[in-house]
Formats: C-alpha cells, structure tokens, sequence
C-alpha cells in the first residue's frame, strides 16, 4: 500500500503525486480517498492520453482533447473527475504551472 508520504513527496499542493514514482495503483489510491471511486475504462482512456501527451509535448493538453482522443464525450473529464486539475493530479503529472492551472478550473 503506497503511503501517505509517497504520494505527497517533492510535490506542490494540490498536486500530490510525484510524476516519477507514479503507479497505477497510486492513482486508484488517490481517486478512493477523493470519493472517485474505482477508476474504470474510460478514466484509464484519459489517464494515458494525458500522460502520453506530457510526454510528447512537456504540458497539458486542451482537456476537450483528452476526451476527443479518448472517444468520450467533450465533457468526460468534468464527467469522470470532476475537473481537470483532478484528472491532472490522479495522472500523476507534475504541476503544471499557474497559467495552465487557471485555465484548470
């Protein structure tokens, strides 16, 4: 079981995850103890698009696209995660910076 100090590590708040030790299990962890639930299908869908595309791109994608390339409704990260800053941090992804949280919210 990944501990309260594994997932809060060299992070800042509201994104408590460190991209570099991230598992998938982390991530259920995560979406458990904020009232998510069990991830299913479709957050996986959006998790690995997210990520592949910090990969690709070093920052966050438009969230519609997420949903577009995940073959969900243009919604589905408000849907799934209630919001993008959510769906951010449940990936496991570094904090993206104040411009591209307040586009976030």
């Amino acid at each position: 079981m990944t501990t309260e100090h594994e997932l809060k590590r060299n992070v800042r708040p509201g994104m408590e995850c460190d991209s570099g030790r991230w598992t998938e299990q982390m991530a259920e962890n995560l979406a458990e103890a904020d009232g998510l639930g069990r991830l299913g299908e479709e957050h996986w869908r959006v998790i690995r698009y997210l990520r592949e595309h910090f990969v690709q791109y070093g920052a966050a994608p438009p969230m519609h696209l997420a949903c577009v390339h995940s073959s969900l409704d243009s919604h589905c990260v408000e849907r799934l995660f209630n919001g993008a800053r959510e769906a951010w941090r449940i990936a496991g992804l570094p904090d993206p910076g104040a411009e591209a949280k307040t586009y976030m919210d």
